[in-house]
């Protein structure tokens, strides 16, 4: 006991027999403190970097290759054929980025994103702060709001689809007993940009509202009832309470809404394919497009998706920027 007590000793304070003194490094000595912590993280870092890491890696590989479907190793019966692609360096990053199709695509990710990310959070605040007065029925009516985050994506996807039907959806049909003409929701460019985004904010309003009320909740009530006894209008209020109380969710909840809907993949590809022609496909549907659709071009595809993460990286570090110059800790 008392030499496993010395040698604790000896590791914390870097002092290794009579009259000789090791000055531990800080990580040796966060090692020997922390142990337990770092054993029960192991595993996770190897997983992630097992699931994330390696595919990470390969896509960048691959993304200064010329690798395609012709080029790639493959396996036809007992033959093997190897590859035969080469490394062609950013040859691929400046055929992308030189091309009008990237810049439009980036265009309609940015509108669909902000647009989306925008009534995200307005009607999911407006929703959290009717949920958290007293009212009858609140349970149920938190319930009934929160089912379409509950539905799976593709699920969700192929109802909307069938609504959006031009000839025997239920949209349709009730536009038809109001008196008014049916309208063909994926066959126009403008109605299915609408389209995706109406099913997209259906989807993503519920998540908004339960991180807003939660963040509500927690903003202490003696606050409203001071500044109501002071005589502060509800605007005022809402301005000098809420939306402080608020900020800290609010820009976590609009960070992951913007990185979620920049790459919301099944949305777009389940109800439009991308169409009408190519009008509603996004920077993830097209590269996703590209590796999996006629000719596939593995080496554009990947590096359509290095832009993509790229574009997400910049934008977190700009928006962590940004808070932390208003004084928020993120």
């Amino acid at each position: 006991m008392n030499g496993t007590t010395s040698d604790r000793a000896a590791d914390a304070t870097g002092v290794r027999g009579p009259g000789r003194r090791e000055k531990a490094g800080p990580a040796r000595r966060a090692m020997a403190r922390h142990w337990y912590a770092w054993a029960m993280v192991v595993p996770v870092v190897l997983v992630t970097g097992l699931l994330i890491g390696w595919p990470l890696v390969r896509g960048v590989y691959l993304s200064l290759t010329d690798a395609t479907e012709a080029t790639m190793g493959r396996t036809i019966g007992v033959n093997v054929i190897p590859s035969t692609y080469e490394f062609v360096g950013l040859d691929n990053y400046v055929s992308i980025l030189g091309s009008g199709l990237f810049w439009e695509k980036l265009v309609w990710t940015v509108i669909w994103t902000v647009v989306c990310v925008g009534l995200h959070y307005s009607l999911g605040l407006g929703l959290a702060m009717l949920l958290n007065r007293r009212v009858r029925f609140r349970s149920t009516y938190r319930l009934l709001l929160i089912l379409p985050w509950a539905i799976p994506g593709f699920v969700a996807a192929f109802i909307w689809r069938y609504l959006y039907n031009s000839d025997y959806g239920v949209i349709n049909a009730m536009l038809k007993a109001a008196g008014f003409g049916a309208v063909g929701w994926l066959d126009e460019p403008t109605t299915a940009k609408i389209a995706v985004i109406a099913v997209n904010v259906w989807m993503g309003v519920p998540f908004m509202m339960i991180a807003v009320l939660g963040g509500l909740q927690s903003i202490p009530g003696e606050l409203y009832e001071a500044a109501e006894m002071d005589g502060a209008t509800p605007w005022q209020r809402f301005r000098h309470i809420t939306v402080p109380g608020l900020r800290t969710v609010s820009s976590t909840v609009v960070l992951l809404g913007t990185i979620w809907t920049f790459n919301m993949f099944p949305v777009i590809f389940l109800i439009t394919r991308g169409g009408p022609g190519s009008s509603t496909e996004i920077l993830v549907t097209y590269a996703y497009r590209e590796a999996f659709t006629s000719i596939r071009n593995y080496s554009g595809s990947a590096a359509w998706g290095m832009i993509i993460l790229l574009l997400l990286v910049v934008l977190a570090l700009v928006y962590r920027r940004a808070l932390r110059r208003q004084g928020e800790v993120w």
